[in-house]
This record gives C-alpha cells, sequence and structure tokens, in this order.
C-alpha cells in the first residue's frame, strides 16, 4: 500500500500512518466453510514462498492447505509493506469526470466503455451491450469503422482505474462488481497467449497499459470483502501472465514510447510486486532497458525522438513515476546517480513550449484540448520537484508564487529543431514557436511540416497547428499535409524529407533572429529566416532555390478560428473573425487584440493569391473552421522563389485602416530579382511610416 508523506498530517508518526491505510487484518476474508474451489493452485508456483511475510502462506500450501494458504495470501497483501505513489489511500478522491468514466461503464449503464475519448451522438461512450445484454468485445460502431485507434484503445481499459477509484471514494460496492464481472469477462474472450503473438490485445501499448493499471487497481481494491482469496489467485495469475507477454514481445522499435511504456511497466512489477519468482528478472531487465533508455529516448537537446509534446510530456512521466516508486520503495540506489539529470532538459522542453496562458498547440500529434493548464502544471510541478535548484521552472510551474521568472527570449533546440521567440512570460505576451525538426528516420508522430510556425498573442493562438483529426484514412493524411501548416511547398506537394539544420541565431540591437534550412525536395530546397523585431513584430524572409524548374512555389498561411469572411460577405451564417485582404490577412475580434499578416513576393511570374475555408483540430473528431490563404510564383530554373512577410499585432479591429505596411528585398538590383544568395539576405520594412532594414549573413 501506498505512503504519501505530503499528505500525511504531521500530527501523525510514520508507522500510525502506515496502520491507517494497511486496512483491518481481522476482515472477514474467508467463507466459514473453508472451501478451496475456485482458487488457482497455480499461482504458488508462480510466487516466491521464500519472501518475506509468506512463511504462513508456504507453511499452509505445503500442508496442502490451500484455503489457508490462499488467505494468508490475501492478509499478506492487505498488510505488506510495499508503496505506490500513484495511489492515495489516506484520502482518495475521485473528479466528476472520472466518476462519470466509473458509472457509464457499469452494467446499469450499458457497459459504456470509455475508449479514448469516442462518444456517441448523445456525448456518452459507446455501449459495448449486445441484444441479449452481454458484452460484444468485437463491437466498432458506425462512426468508427477504419478508425484503427478506436480498437486499440478499447483493450487498454481505460475506464478500470477511474473504477477502482471511485470505489474506494465512495464505498459504493456497484464498482468493485463491474470491475469482476468485467476484466474476467474479458480475459475469458481474450485467453493470455504463451510466447510470442500477433494478437492486437496481447500486443504494443494495450498489455503495458493494462499492467500499469492493474498494480494501481490492486491497492483500492484489496481491502473489500469482495476481493476473496479466490479473485486474489485469479488476479495474480492473469497479472504474471500480463508481465510475461511483454517481455515475450518487446515492441521492435527500442527507441520508441511503445518500447519505453512496455519497459516501464516490467520495471514497476519488479518493485511493486516483489512477491513473484521473476520479479527480480524483471527489475533486473527492465531497469537495464530504461537505463539505457534514458539517452536513447531524447535528443542531446532534451526534445524525445518522436518531436511531439504530448508523447514527450508522457515519456518524461513514465521516468518520473519509475523514480517516485523506487524512491518509495527504498530502490534508488539500483538506479544511475544521475538519472534525473538526463530529464532534466526534457522537464525544460515543455516549459519553452507551453504558451504563457499554459496552453500548447497541436504540435504534431498533439492533440491541445488535451493539454489543460492543469495537466501541464501538475506535471511541470513534478518537474519542479525533480529540479528543485530551477528557480525558473519552479517560477513557471507555480504560476509566479515562487521562483525567478524566465528571462530568456530566443530559445533554440537545434538538434530537434524547435525555435522559440517571445517578448515575455507572461500571458498578456506574444511567443512564436518555428518548427524545423531533423528527423531523417521520418518518426511516425513528427509531421511533415518543417518550416511552420505557430503564434499566441495575449491569450490567442493566431496561427494554431493543423492538429490530428484522425489517425486513419484521408484526414489522418490531410491534416499531416505539408500544405495544412505556415510554411512552403511545392506545387502543394508533401515533403519528402524532413531534415531541417539551423543555419545562424543572433540577438542583436532591435531584433532578434533564427535562420533555418530544410530540403523538403530532391529539386528544391526552403530557407526561412524569422526576424522579432523590438519584441513587436515578426518578418519573415522565405526563399525556395534549387533545380526544379517552372513549378509553382507556394506560401502558406493557415489562420486563426472564426469562419471568417471576404469583401463577398459571409461563407457561412455565424460570428467571422478574417478579412483577406489583397495581399494577407487581419483580424476582426473586438477585445483588442488582433494582428495584420502582409506578404509580398520579389518576383512577379505567375503570380497568385488564393483563399479559402478550412479546418484545423484540436482533438481526434473535432474541427474548427478557419481562413487560410496561399501566396504562389512559378519558380524559374536559375532563380529562387522569395518572399517577405510581416506579422503586426495591433489592437482594435476600428484601427486596421491606420496600419501602413510594406516590404521588399534590397539585396537584388532592377532586372535580377529572384537571385538567391547563399550567404544571407536583406529587406526593408516600411511599419506606419517608420523604415526598418533587416539582413543577414552567414558564416
Amino acid at each position: 500500500m501506498f505512503l504519501l508523506l505530503a499528505a500525511v498530517s504531521v500530527a501523525c508518526t510514520v508507522d500510525e500512518t502506515l496502520e491507517s491505510v494497511k486496512g483491518d487484518p481481522n476482515l472477514t476474508i474467508t467463507p466459514e466453510s473453508g472451501d478451496p474451489e475456485g482458487i488457482d493452485e497455480s499461482v504458488f508456483a508462480l510466487l516466491n514462498l521464500d519472501y518475506p511475510g509468506l512463511e504462513d502462506v508456504k507453511r499452509f500450501y505445503e500442508e496442502g492447505d490451500v484455503y489457508n494458504a490462499a488467505a494468508k495470501l490475501l492478509q499478506y497483501y492487505r498488510e505488506r509493506p510495499v508503496y505506490n505513489p500513484n495511489v492515495s489511500m489516506l484520502a482518495t478522491s475521485v473528479s466528476a469526470n472520472e466518476l462519470s468514466i466509473a458509472d457509464q461503464a457499469t452494467k446499469e449503464g450499458g457497459y459504456r466503455f470509455k475508449v479514448y475519448d469516442y462518444t456517441d451522438a448523445d456525448g456518452q461512450y459507446y455501449s459495448f451491450a449486445n441484444d441479449k445484454g452481454a458484452i460484444n468485445w468485437n463491437y466498432i460502431p458506425d462512426a468508427m469503422q477504419g478508425e484503427n485507434e478506436f480498437k486499440y484503445q478499447l483493450h487498454r481499459h481505460q475506464w478500470m482505474l477511474p473504477q477502482a477509484k471511485a470505489y474506494k471514494a465512495t464505498g459504493d460496492e456497484k464498482y468493485i462488481n463491474a470491475w469482476i464481472e468485467i476484466y474476467f469477462d474479458w480475459l475469458k474472450a481474450f485467453p493470455i497467449p504463451e510466447g510470442t503473438t500477433s494478437q492486437m490485445q496481447w500486443s504494443g501499448l494495450q498489455t503495458s497499459s493494462r499492467t500499469h493499471d492493474q498494480m494501481d487497481i490492486l491497492f483500492y481494491y484489496v481491502h473489500s470483502d469482495l476481493f476473496t482469496p479466490a479473485l486474489l489467485s485469479d488476479f495474480l495469475v492473469a497479472f504474471h501472465g500480463h508481465v510475461q507477454c511483454i517481455t515475450a514481445n518487446w515492441y521492435k522499435d527500442e527507441n520508441s514510447n511503445i518500447r519505453l511504456a512496455q519497459e516501464q511497466a516490467v520495471t514497476l512489477a519488479g518493485m511493486l510486486m516483489p512477491e513473484f519468482k521473476k520479479s527480480s528478472e524483471w527489475f533486473g531487465t527492465g531497469n537495464a532497458a530504461i537505463t539505457k533508455q534514458l539517452t536513447g529516448q531524447f535528443n542531446a537537446d532534451g526534445v524525445h525522438n518522436e518531436f511531439d509534446p504530448s508523447y514527450h510530456l508522457g515519456v518524461v512521466a513514465d521516468f518520473y513515476e519509475i523514480y517516485k516508486v523506487a524512491q518509495a520503495n527504498d530502490r534508488l540506489a539500483d538506479f544511475p546517480d544521475d538519472y534525473t539529470e538526463y530529464l532534466r532538459k526534457a522537464a525544460k522542453f515543455i516549459m519553452d513550449v507551453t504558451y504563457p496562458d499554459y496552453s500548447m498547440d497541436n504540435i504534431n500529434d498533439t492533440r491541445s484540448a488535451r493539454m489543460t493548464k492543469s495537466v501541464l502544471t501538475r506535471n511541470l510541478r513534478q518537474y519542479s520537484e525533480m529540479f528543485p535548484d530551477d528557480e525558473e521552472l519552479k517560477w513557471f510551474a507555480y504560476e509566479g508564487a515562487f521562483g525567478t521568472r524566465p528571462q530568456s527570449t530566443l530559445i533554440t533546440y537545434p538538434q530537434s529543431g524547435y525555435y522559440i521567440m517571445r517578448n515575455g512570460w507572461l500571458s498578456s505576451s506574444t511567443m512564436l514557436i518555428h518548427k524545423n525538426c531533423y528527423d531523417p528516420a521520418e518518426r511516425g508522430h513528427n509531421h511533415p511540416d518543417n518550416g511552420h510556425i505557430s503564434l499566441y498573442v495575449k491569450g490567442r493562438k493566431f496561427l494554431p497547428d493543423a492538429g490530428t483529426m484522425s489517425y486513419s484514412g484521408t484526414e489522418y493524411t490531410t491534416y499531416r499535409s505539408t500544405e495544412m501548416h505556415n510554411t512552403i511547398t511545392k506545387n502543394r506537394a508533401t515533403y519528402e524529407k524532413r531534415e531541417g539544420k539551423l543555419l545562424k541565431q543572433e540577438t542583436s540591437t532591435g531584433y532578434e533572429l533564427v535562420v533555418t534550412e530544410n530540403q523538403g525536395y530532391s529539386d528544391l530546397t526552403q530557407r526561412r529566416a524569422i526576424f522579432f523585431v523590438e519584441g513587436k513584430f515578426f518578418v519573415i524572409v522565405d526563399e525556395a532555390y534549387g533545380t526544379c524548374a517552372d513549378t509553382p512555389v507556394n506560401l502558406n498561411f493557415k489562420l486563426w478560428g472564426g469562419k471568417g469572411k471576404t469583401s463577398d460577405g459571409y461563407p457561412e451564417n455565424g460570428k467571422n473573425y478574417t478579412v483577406i485582404d489583397e495581399n494577407g490577412a487581419h483580424s476582426t475580434f473586438d477585445d483588442g487584440n488582433n494582428i495584420i499578416i502582409k506578404s509580398f513576393s520579389e518576383t512577379s511570374e505567375g503570380y497568385k493569391f488564393e483563399s479559402s475555408t478550412g479546418y484545423y483540430s484540436n482533438e481526434i473528431g473535432q474541427k474548427t473552421q478557419r481562413w487560410w490563404y496561399r501566396m504562389s510564383v512559378t519558380k524559374q530554373a536559375d532563380k529562387a522563389a522569395r518572399f517577405v512577410s510581416v506579422i503586426y499585432p495591433f489592437g482594435n479591429a476600428d484601427d486596421f485602416d491606420k496600419q501602413n505596411i510594406t516590404a521588399r528585398f534590397t539585396d537584388n538590383a532592377e532586372g535580377a530579382e529572384g537571385t538567391f544568395h547563399a550567404g544571407g539576405a536583406s529587406v526593408k520594412v516600411t511599419v506606419n511610416g517608420v523604415d526598418y532594414t533587416l539582413s543577414y549573413k552567414l558564416n
């Protein structure tokens, strides 16, 4: 059981607290008959009966008294000195959302199981009850046909842990009764395989997720009168089978989040279930793999190798959980001395890509709807606990209540390809994220969108990433595509390669600068220079060069939410916040927080300006309408396609007419437009009568 020291009253001693969470050892745990029927005797062959505390179990078992051996085993599990920091036995709380999940999963609710966040037309989880009132584990709703993630997520049993918490918090036996019925019905439908298997139900995250949650579930249920010796024997046999199945079916990609989840489950099993004969082997195998993963999972700059902030967050949480369990059970000596130091850079990355209002963009497969303030601050505070010496991390984690406000305004992760430009760390600040990942392996969770920018100004996401609408089908391909992002494309095609690199970063008087490059196509390279001028506005210099000829090159801007409008009127009924201009767009929000984007092409060959409505997605199955514009020119064989864009925040929408913005290249003489200069570029930008001369040179 778990000892959460932070939750213990200072008036209590550790021994007193332990006693309070052990439960009553005199609880009725057996029927008077002492009938061993229903007890899975094979459990005793799986356990190390010489483990401290199992002396009575061993004695009764060797005497042939299976019933009392099982009864003593249950008593041991109710009293054992094993501590799980994930489980609070002193004051278990269950959120309204968790309670809803638990209630829907009862039989009375029609076996409505939480499968990710997929819901029916009524906003309820899908019912898996067949016409006879039994569970149909092969059911796939019509709306989910072709959605591979649905069938994977079902077998991760995401409703069972909320049920266990609901039982502990309320004492209502319907939750444990539902769990007993449903879990063992599932095991009957999908028996534990031996050795290697290709069964989807017993592979990847399915098995590791169930294994992980079962270690918590045991702590919540084990003190119930309904948790009998027979039930314990069945549970332990099934748990052993889960762990063995993982070790026989390691995910092939050793540096993936799936492999890490497997290794985490096995390592935790070795620490939290030490009574098994295999426990030492589990811990040794898992610990060795986890130690190796500390470097294998992260790039040199601390970014997870899937380049996805949500997966990054989960991976850091996995390592953190292992650390806390080891700490609680006096096992830290079994891990490298610098275990947490590997995670310091990883923790700072989450801080750096989180917007000042504690939200996140839809970067790669990150769903911003899931990255809520509570989720982010909870994780950030865990990081602060790991690194109490980091005053800036502490400040951000605790919303400025403690620590020191960060001062960095240009933050780069050059090995991975993330660049953050900001003028502060308050909710009223401006922040731009530029993504240009070096990913020759083309990781599945990393979208082919090098060059993309996302923009936050005073609490509003003006250039949100397209996100992930689906994990399968045409929507999967569409939302990932390059042209759905704020970057350069060749004839709207998706990038062939993702090998972004940093060419220059600079902090100078009046501006900060990053220059990146990506050869997205075999015959075309995209170079993007971003100037953050006076901490107020952005100038983006784009150059597309290479051998391709007579080919359209596109500058894409995907804009903010709202249905938008043009001079021709509204495309749909409803509030509109976008006006498409001759060579750009501006917002029309009525809260004094707006931006202008103006784009200028150096050449006019094949010039075309287009705009229409599209979408971005903050969550699987959800989308928000927005406007976009695309500026295109024809690239000549010996020329480059070059654009300058200015992104300028302003106040009231009525003040738009007062804004005057122009921009042009200044490094080519008349008649030489489109000439590419490998060593740098220079432009002149005029904003409301003020001239800005901006340039860079590469070493």
